[in-house]
This record gives C-alpha cells, sequence and structure tokens, in this order.
C-alpha cells in the first residue's frame, strides 16, 4: 500500500499546519502516486476551500517518515 502524505495549512493562519494523509489501496507503486498525487490533492482542495496545501510525498504505507 502506498500512502499520499501531505501538510495542510489554515489560509487564514499559515503557521498552523497539520499532517494529512490518503492511502492508495491499489498496488500502484511510488511512481503511480506520484502520477496521480495531483489530482487526488486538487479534490481534496475543492472540500477544504480553508486550507491550502503547503508540501506533499508518497511513501509506502507505515512508514514513520513526515512529509515536511
Amino acid at each position: 500500500m502506498i500512502e499520499l502524505l501531505f501538510v495542510v495549512c489554515l489560509s487564514s493562519e499559515p503557521a498552523s499546519c497539520r499532517d494529512r494523509s490518503l492511502l492508495f489501496t491499489e498496488e500502484i507503486g511510488l511512481m503511480g502516486c506520484m502520477m496521480g498525487a495531483q489530482t487526488q490533492l486538487a479534490k481534496w482542495v475543492e472540500t477544504h476551500p480553508q486550507e491550502r496545501i503547503a508540501s506533499w510525498r508518497c511513501k509506502p504505507a507505515g512508514s514513520p517518515e513526515r512529509a515536511a
């Protein structure tokens, strides 16, 4: 499983950020995640207009690495 890990910040408070993630249940691999990430993040932003994405990355699910 691959995880799309991203950091979101409030548009009104840019210093107020938190980690979020989406899991890809298909075996798409890291390259597939990288190719599809922008589409998934755009959908997420549409439903969370008060937040902006500061950074993102793909990684194997369960890995302790952070998006920062």
